[in-house]
């Protein structure tokens, strides 16, 4: 009927759309305002320059994975409405004490050139750095009017001093948090005024810090706070807290709480948790007082038992009792006897995480200790399992294909095999981990620190074969030689972060094998066959490629801590990641920067 071929008008509209020309600049925002996945938004911003300065003006949220690959110059004009900025800062070996406190990650630059400046800013989360009680009034100043929630994980350096102000400023806060914070005490007011000032605060968190907290002060912030639904504190005797639970009747999530007395007789026997609790976290509980837990049991989703005193079989008669878990944290204490009756309880679980128990044989439970049998039973009967994180003392390539065959939906998997055991079942896992990565597709995130000879070069190739969409990987103890690094490297077309330990690996080896990871934006390295230099290093020196050498310590390359590690400074580091800005200015002494020079 005349015109243009329907197939021609179709290509026309496609071509209009892909450049933005026939889109209205108000649909565009609108749509672009309902994606939020990062990976998409970056897509969406490549199209064509409209599109990219729309995706700069709708950008809602924003992660800085490392605080030197980016300023916060650059950061802001890219991206000048953010509602939400997290930062991370020290490499994450920083929480097993292998990082120098005076390495860096300050907050500083981050809170005094984009507090102010954006203006749309509700939402600030900072991780492993450096905070100051200055940090935090310049924060308050600018933002505290309309500050939703403060985020400092694991950060150091601050005082209640300058938590004060924040509760004291920030009337509109929801959470704050404040887990694993190395904060200096200087009192409680922090705590009363927080519950004098707010009226709406939902989340509050300061979980394994050592701040003192006072049980009236946490009945006033149950009777003002209506809407608090989650509450994780520092140790303070649950008997104190009889008040509290009453009066926080839409309290959901608790932890911390302590058995200071455990044995004692009808010391807690009065203590009721609110009826709408579903997870909870408890210190110091023993068998006597375990009890508590049973009465609402069953309607508990989450439940966290790395601080408590229970042994084998108390995990096994407590988790009995718990069948609609998803989340589940627990010492390896609960052994392969208490991984079977998770197995056959929690169908519906779908984090786990066993932590490293007490190293002293003598005090582990008889029958404590995990290996290949109870992550069998569990990846068999939990076949909802999205994370699973384990120390094990034990492992059987059979047991990691069990992984692979029934947990199609894990997106996480982490384990650490222990050298408490002079035998190990079966070495090395090539054809265990094979599995595990052939079946599990949706993995994101992979940890597998062994023992040596736990993982050959064909195995370490193995991990690169079917690496997938993995972006995060922790290896240590893997691998026999360069050539097996090499062949690694190769597979990893889409690895975003890389970790490695205690290998055997040459500098030059890995030197060439970052070269070939095309998506690399970050690897921290201890333990190689460093030189005192290293200056192999220079063969991966390219533009916007950062790299930083910690050459080890002569005196202290014997030396061992209490813990049994080997000083953070007696084997060398590396640190290599894309930057923006160029050389860092704050490194400290021990840190040379290779490149740029």
């Amino acid at each position: 009927m005349g015109g243009e071929a329907p197939e021609q008008r179709r290509l026309d509209r496609a071509m209009s759309f892909g450049g933005g020309c026939g889109v209205p600049e108000e649909a565009l925002h609108l749509v672009l305002g309902y994606v939020e996945d990062s990976r998409d938004r970056e897509a969406a911003s490549l199209v064509c320059r409209r599109w990219h300065h729309i995706d700069a003006l709708t950008r809602k949220h924003v992660t800085v994975p490392f605080c030197y690959a980016v300023s916060p110059a650059r950061l802001l004009a890219r991206f000048p409405r953010l509602q939400s900025l997290a930062v991370k800062g020290k490499p994450r070996a920083a929480m097993y004490g292998l990082i120098p406190d005076d390495w860096g990650a300050y907050a500083r630059p981050w809170v005094t050139e984009l507090a102010a400046p954006l203006e749309c800013l509700k939402a600030f989360h900072l991780r492993r750095m450096v905070v100051t009680d200055d940090d935090l009034a310049a924060l308050v100043r600018s933002r505290g009017h309309m500050l939703q929630e403060l985020k400092l994980d694991k950060c150091s350096d601050f005082s209640t001093d300058a938590l004060r102000l924040v509760a004291r400023s920030c009337r509109s806060l929801r959470t704050l948090f404040l887990e694993e914070c190395a904060i200096a005490d200087k009192g409680t007011e922090w705590l009363h005024d927080l519950a004098v000032k707010n009226h709406v605060l939902v989340a509050l968190n300061f979980h394994m810090t050592e701040l003192t907290v006072l049980p009236a002060d946490l009945e006033l912030l149950a009777k003002k706070c209506k809407s608090l639904i989650s509450l994780k504190i520092s140790d303070c005797d649950l008997s104190d807290l009889i008040v509290f639970f009453r009066m926080a009747t839409s309290l959901q999530e608790f932890a911390g709480g302590a058995f200071i007395e455990q044995g004692v007789l009808n010391k807690y026997g009065n203590v009721k948790f609110p009826s709408r609790l579903c997870s909870l976290g408890l210190t110091y509980m023993g068998t006597n007082e375990m009890p508590i837990i049973f009465p609402f049991s069953e309607i508990l989703k989450k439940l966290d038992l790395q601080y408590t005193f229970l042994t084998t079989e108390d995990h096994c008669q407590l988790i009995a009792k718990c069948p609609n878990l998803l989340v589940l944290a627990v010492r390896n204490v609960i052994g392969d006897r208490g991984l079977g009756v998770v197995a056959d309880t929690c169908k519906k679980l779908q984090r786990l995480r066993v932590e490293r128990g007490d190293d002293d044989p003598g005090l582990q439970e008889e029958q404590g200790g995990v290996s290949q049998v109870g992550l069998t039973a569990v990846a068999v009967g939990c076949r909802e399992l999205e994370y699973i994180a384990a120390y094990v003392s034990d492992i059987t390539n059979g047991a990691l294909e069990s992984i692979g065959t029934f947990c199609k939906n894990l997106c996480d998997f982490r384990l650490v095999l222990l050298d408490r055991e002079e035998r190990i079942t079966e070495l090395p896992l090539d054809h265990g981990v094979r599995a595990l990565l052939r079946g599990c597709t949706k993995l994101r995130r992979f940890a597998l620190y062994l023992r040596p000879g736990g993982l050959s070069d064909v195995g370490l190739g193995y991990i690169g074969q079917y690496s997938g969409t993995i972006q995060y990987m922790l290896l240590g103890n893997v691998g026999e030689s360069d050539d097996g690094l090499i062949r690694f490297a190769l597979g990893c077309v889409k690895l975003l972060k890389l970790e490695l330990r205690s290998c055997c690996f040459s500098e030059r080896a890995l030197a060439f094998a970052i070269l070939q990871m095309p998506s690399l934006r970050y690897i921290w390295v201890q333990g190689y066959k460093a030189s005192q230099t290293g200056r192999d290093l220079m063969l991966m020196a390219r533009p916007f490629w950062n790299i930083e050498f910690t050459p080890p310590s002569p005196e202290n390359a014997y030396r061992i801590t209490e813990d049994g590690e080997p000083c953070v400074d007696s084997q060398a580091q590396i640190l290599a990641y894309y930057s923006l800005v160029g050389k860092r200015l704050d490194c400290p002494q021990s840190v040379v920067p290779l490149y740029p020079a």
